[in-house]
């Protein structure tokens, strides 16, 4: 009977259970996550989940019933504490369990802000379903929250803080809130709406450290002390690789894996946010932290454990929600030289397609779903930008 070992218990494990049971895997099938809850989403944390608009039951990538009828098994507060590629055993605690295929969707964590008084109760970092369960408790009383960093998860705790009457402040190290991940121009229109909001947003604030006395009281940025009851810290996050290196696995930036997902292991894949992966549509490596490409990275592993021949090729995308705005994004705006704005940001219902010799190479569409869905078709070939600049013609007759 042939096993396939799963560690991960995020959105790619999930995912790829489900299509390995889809794809004709009859044999044994396992998954082996670290936290005490079968596969569950991410995204939902910094959103629903943080401001208790969605439970836990919500998050799932499937429900338990389903692997119980799939005859999945999902051990939970289980960690993989070694791997032997040439035996192609791993060992969970004092268990030695056998594998013919695994994958490893081991994620990411949080990237750690050293500072002075960064060990102080009320200092958080968000990931997991334990870290939103302790802010949501300390959100209850605080009347001040600190976010260190101006990224999406960093916008959308604000804005969850903000729904809740607290009064928040957002710092940022860099000289706009999401610059390494958004257009100026997109940048401008969030910290103008986080404003209108009541949010306060600090730009090259780089954090010092922090003070108080039984709990975090000030957040210090060289001379400025910002008063807090409570500090949420999202500046970035390191993918978890180092069981693949126990492993001998290539590791650059992630876990190295080919446009296939196999990693220099025969018989070892890897999937979501930990790999360093090709993309053909960009034409150079990538390390995504992405739920899209997450699962489909995962489909992607789960054929070719089978046998399949199956490349991972897909057009990166992104989503975020804060307060009433959706936005959804394909590409990297950083590629392009000209943009064409459609629509009206003030309005907050517009979208900026990204060209590079007017070919499209990113859009970022709020509140439009008709032009990020027209725009993930236009993905990489030429448009007449004359027509796409014109808001009489529909961005999908450009298609034809």
């Amino acid at each position: 009977m042939t096993t396939i070992v799963i560690v991960g218990g995020g959105h790619a494990a999930g995912q790829a259970a489900a299509s390995l049971r889809q794809k004709g895997h009859d044999g044994r099938l396992l998954i082996v996550a670290d936290e005490p809850y079968i596969p569950y989403q991410r995204p939902p944390l910094s959103k629903g989940y943080l401001s208790g608009k969605d439970e836990l039951q919500h998050l799932y990538v499937r429900q338990a019933a389903f692997y119980e009828k799939q005859a999945i098994e999902v051990r939970t507060n289980a960690h993989v504490d070694e791997i032997d590629a040439a035996k192609k055993t791993l060992r969970i605690g004092q268990e030695q369990c056998a594998y013919d295929h695994l994958l490893l969707c081991t994620g990411a964590r949080p990237r750690i802000l050293q500072a002075p008084g960064s060990d102080l109760a009320g200092i958080h970092y968000l990931r997991t379903v334990a870290d939103v369960d302790r802010i949501r408790s300390e959100m209850v009383t605080a009347n001040r929250v600190c976010v260190v960093g101006g990224g999406y998860i960093g916008l959308e705790v604000a804005a969850v803080a903000i729904a809740a009457g607290k009064k928040v402040c957002v710092l940022e190290a860099g000289d706009r809130v999401l610059q390494r991940v958004a257009s100026p121009e997109l940048s401008r229109f969030y910290a103008d709406m986080h404003k209108s909001h009541g949010v306060e947003i600090r730009t090259n604030c780089q954090v010092t450290g922090f003070a108080g006395d039984t709990g975090v009281r000030e957040v210090q940025c060289g001379n400025d002390t910002i008063k807090t009851d409570l500090v949420i810290i999202g500046v970035g996050v390191v993918p978890n690789v180092e069981l693949a290196e126990q492993a001998g696995l290539a590791c650059d930036n992630g876990i190295v894996v080919d446009e296939r997902c196999r990693t220099s292991s025969p018989d070892i894949y890897a999937a979501g946010d930990c790999t360093n992966h090709p993309n053909p549509q960009l034409g150079r490596r990538l390390r995504l932290e992405s739920v899209p490409n997450a699962m489909d990275q995962a489909r992607v592993a789960a054929t070719n454990m089978l046998g399949g021949d199956d490349i991972h090729d897909s057009v990166p995308w992104f989503w975020s929600d804060q307060y009433d705005v959706k936005l959804q994004m394909v590409g990297f705006s950083a590629d392009g030289d000209r943009q064409i704005l459609r629509g009206d940001m003030a309005g907050h219902k517009f979208a900026i397609f990204h060209l590079r010799d007017d070919t499209v190479v990113a859009v970022d569409a709020i509140n439009e779903p008709r032009e990020f869905m027209a725009g993930k078709k236009l993905f990489g070939k030429r448009v007449d930008a004359t027509r796409l600049a014109d808001l009489d013609v529909e961005t999908k007759s450009l298609l034809d």
